[in-house]
Order: structure tokens, then C-alpha cells, then sequence
């Protein structure tokens, strides 16, 4: 159960999306107190098979699905479709992220689905959008990653081979855009009642995302101004003694702090890197100053020196370091959940706060169908016929 405290306590999300941005959009809904019912096939999500995994329960699924219930239901079949009926007239948010017309060819249109409930925020997640020359290629993350420009982001120079981040970053600020925007839509039907149609495409995000900072240079269109360095690849963490620190400098007197720290204030009067301006212009130069000081000092020294100085650093934590990161652990940033039968499951709680307390430790994520029962029970459905759906294959039951 959610707490009634939280912010979407009372709202009702179906959940029919696959693999990370859809999912993750409405897991973190389902943080801010909504419940989420996650609609799959007999297959389930392939997030099921993705990472380390315990029976249907993988750590990217865990992850991705927390806090939600699962009916398995055969959207091929008629009565598969009436109980979907069903449970969109009872929802608020219909989530999906199927290629453009899957839905529509189901049965649930747009019109279908304002005529089975007015109010319902309908949330449809694309790869390139709804229409266009792209619109029918399958789509993942590192696709929009090279479409976007986010590849040719990580260049040191022009003609350099691009990279790729080594993370699913298209698919989660979709979802974080998603849930965004579906609590706007919630909002707007607040004040007028009506239901909304909300449509996201993961390209659109992503040239959102990168745009204030790596495509400045192709921001102005009138006598633009000359164009500006790109860090690329000269940013990029510095070796220590042991390890490895990260920094930024935009101010000046930043940088001037961090001259201090590593012991040669007087680089910072050097007339190349003496402004922010100068800086740019000089990356390499500035990268050959700096390496050897970092590399005099162990890291969780120059840390703390760096830190007295008032420069911004932090220490590239291994993966197995940000667990225990002093900062992390005070901000109990990462909590357990109890996942019953596989054991205890970390993941990283809620980022947004409501008020003075954390959020309720989320729910597990459930196994495939695991909830089918009870959210035909909730419709109202008999024991008979839940039993026929079942012996017709409609729904899948544990």
C-alpha cells in the first residue's frame, strides 16, 4: 500500500510499457505514491532477462518495476482486450511505450480510449515520434545516443572516433521527462477536468537534454559570434597517486582555488589560463599543466586539500565505492527492499523529498503475473470468470 501522505497517493497508472523509459517513468510515479499495475504478455518484459538475475526477478527489472503489481494478460485475444477495457475505465494514466499504431491496431485508439474514460492522461513514449522517415526502425538507446549528437559529444577534436555512454541515458531521461509531464497533465485536469494526450519521443529528449551545452554552437542564426571550444574529450578525470579525482573550474576563482590546493597558485595568473575565456582556448595546455600536479598526491589527500581550498572535486568512486561514499550513506540515498522469496534487493530510493521525512521504502517488483488474481478481484470479476479467462489463455495466473 502507498502512503496517503505521498504526492500521487489516489492515482491509478497502467503500466504497459517495456524495458527501461516507460517502466522507470511509472516506478518513479509509484515512488510519489501512485499505483502502478503493469500489464504484460506471457512473455513479460524483456527487463526480465537483462543483468543479473534471480528466477524472473533481474536487478534491472527490480529496479525498474519497484513498488508495482503485474497482470499478465493476452491483448490478442478479445477477452484479453475487455479486461484491459476494464481497467482503463478505472485508471487515471495509460502508459506505453509500443511502436507508433500498435495500440491503435489493438483496439485503443485515441478516440477508443477517450470514449472508455474522458479524464484517462494517456502517455505514449517513442523512439523518433509518432510519424516521420524513422518512425517504423526499432529503436534503443544507443541509437538515439548517435542520432541525437550525444555520440559526437564525446570527441577530443574533429575527426576523432565518437563514444558512446556507457549507460542507458536516452532511456532514463525519457523517463524522467515522462513522469514530468504526466504529473503536469494530472495538474491541468485538475483545473479543467479533461483528460490529455502526452506524446514523448526519446529523440526529442535527448536533443533537449543536449542542447544548452554541447550544441551551443549551433544556437545562434543571425551574424552568429565566433565559435566556442568544446571540451570533448579534455574532460575527463585526473590520476592521482591512487586513483583518480574529477573537477570543473567555469569561475575563475575556482580555478585560482584550485591552484592552491595543488600547491602552484601562481598557475592560475599564467595569461592562458587566467580567465574562463583563456582557458578554453588552451585546453591541451592546460591538461599537460595540471596532470603532473595531480599525480603528486594520493587521492583521498588531495580531496581533502582540494576541499579546504574551496575547489570543486570529487573522488572517481569504483562502483563498489559509491555504496559506501560518506555522503551517500548520509543522505541514505540507497535503500533495501525485502523481496520476499529472492532475498534482499538495494536499489537508490527516491530522489525527491516531500517535506521533512524520507519516502516509504519502496514495494518489490513483482513477478511475472503475480497480482493478476487481485486486480481481477478489484475489477469485480467472479471466481468463474476469472477461471474462464484463465482456461482461455486471456490471462495468466500464478
Amino acid at each position: 500500500m502507498t502512503s496517503p501522505s505521498l504526492p500521487l497517493a489516489g492515482i491509478r497508472v497502467l503500466d504497459l510499457s517495456a524495458v527501461y523509459s516507460g517502466p522507470m517513468a511509472a516506478a518513479l510515479l509509484a515512488d510519489q505514491g501512485a499505483e502502478v499495475i503493469k500489464v504484460e504478455t506471457a512473455g513479460g518484459d524483456i527487463a526480465r532477462r537483462v543483468g543479473p538475475a534471480k528466477g524472473d526477478i533481474s536487478a534491472v527489472f527490480a529496479a525498474m518495476n519497484r513498488g508495482k503489481r503485474s497482470i499478465v494478460l493476452d491483448l490478442k485475444s478479445e477477452a484479453g482486450r475487455e479486461v484491459l477495457r476494464d481497467l482503463i475505465g478505472r485508471a487515471d494514466v495509460l502508459m506505453e511505450n509500443f511502436r507508433p499504431g500498435v495500440l491503435s491496431r489493438l483496439g485503443f485508439s485515441r478516440d477508443a480510449l477517450r470514449a472508455l474514460n474522458p479524464r484517462l492522461i494517456y502517455l505514449s513514449i517513442t523512439g523518433f515520434g509518432q510519424d516521420g522517415p524513422y518512425t517504423e526502425a526499432r529503436v534503443y538507446d544507443a541509437v538515439i545516443q548517435a542520432v541525437s549528437g550525444m555520440c559526437a559529444s564525446h570527441l577530443e577534436k574533429p575527426g576523432m572516433e565518437p563514444g558512446l555512454v556507457a549507460t542507458t541515458i536516452c532511456d532514463k531521461l525519457t523517463a524522467m521527462t515522462a513522469a514530468q509531464a504526466v504529473t503536469a497533465a494530472l495538474l491541468a485536469r485538475e483545473r479543467d477536468g479533461e483528460g490529455r494526450v502526452v506524446e514523448l519521443s526519446m529523440l526529442d529528449t535527448a536533443l533537449a537534454f543536449n542542447w544548452p551545452d554541447a550544441m551551443y554552437n549551433h544556437m545562434f542564426l543571425d551574424e552568429p559570434p565566433a565559435a566556442f571550444p568544446e571540451v570533448g574529450g579534455t574532460l575527463r578525470p585526473y590520476r592521482t597517486r591512487d586513483g583518480y579525482l574529477a573537477t570543473m573550474t567555469p569561475q575563475q576563482d575556482e580555478f585560482e582555488a584550485l591552484c592552491r590546493g595543488l600547491g602552484e597558485p601562481a598557475l592560475a595568473a599564467d595569461p592562458r589560463f587566467s580567465s574562463t575565456q583563456a582557458r578554453s582556448r588552451h585546453p591541451k595546455e592546460l591538461r599537460a599543466a595540471l596532470e603532473p600536479l595531480f599525480a603528486r598526491h594520493g587521492t583521498d589527500e588531495l580531496v581533502a586539500r582540494l576541499h579546504e581550498a574551496d575547489a570543486p572535486v570529487g573522488k572517481v568512486n569504483l562502483k563498489p565505492e559509491v555504496i559506501d561514499d560518506p555522503q551517500v550513506v548520509h543522505n541514505r540515498a540507497l535503500v533495501e527492499i525485502d523481496h520476499g522469496d529472492i532475498g534482499r534487493v538495494r536499489v537508490a530510493r527516491a530522489a525527491a523529498r516531500f517535506g521533512e521525512t524520507d519516502a516509504p521504502v519502496p514495494g518489490p517488483a513483482p513477478h511475472l503475473g503475480e497480482h493478476g488474481r487481485q486486480v481481477l478481484e478489484q475489477l469485480g470479476y467472479d471466481p468463474e470468470r476469472i477461471a474462464a479467462l484463465q482456461a482461455a489463455g486471456a490471462v495468466r495466473l500464478p
